[in-house]
């Protein structure tokens, strides 16, 4: 589900392996507009967000704090961080997406250096 993958604007299930047994809602920003919104102007997400095609992510304008997980091309995850409000992070050369939820989901999710996750969307906007 990584490698050579077309990804779509919409909704998913992420699964994490030592996760929620029936994943987790995942909103998936592919496009130039999704991914530059990104979560500003909300105050807090139930699930997570995907941005794909994507190394690099800031907090500026945001209301709450972040985790973040930079994931390469088979979706393992290269470099896990937690961001307060009003901050740049760094681009990850090796990451091709990045997995934003809300500060505190990843230890919950067990999501870790080196966890391969699994996006799974419906059959119409695969």
């Amino acid at each position: 589900m990584g490698r050579g993958r077309q990804w779509r604007c919409g909704t998913g299930t992420l699964r994490v392996p030592s996760g929620e047994p029936g994943g987790v809602a995942v909103e998936i920003a592919a496009s130039y507009g999704t991914r530059r919104r990104g979560l500003l102007g909300r105050d807090g997400i139930a699930g997570a967000l995907l941005l794909t095609r994507c190394n690099c992510v800031h907090t500026v304008g945001m209301r709450f704090a972040i985790d973040v997980a930079y994931l390469n091309r088979e979706l393992r995850v290269v470099d896990l961080h937690t961001l307060p409000p009003g901050r740049l992070a760094l681009p990850r050369l090796r990451a091709r997406h990045v997995l934003e939820a809300q500060a505190g989901a990843f230890a919950d999710w067990g999501v870790a250096v080196g966890t391969v996750l699994t996006v799974s969307t419906p059959p119409d906007a695969a």
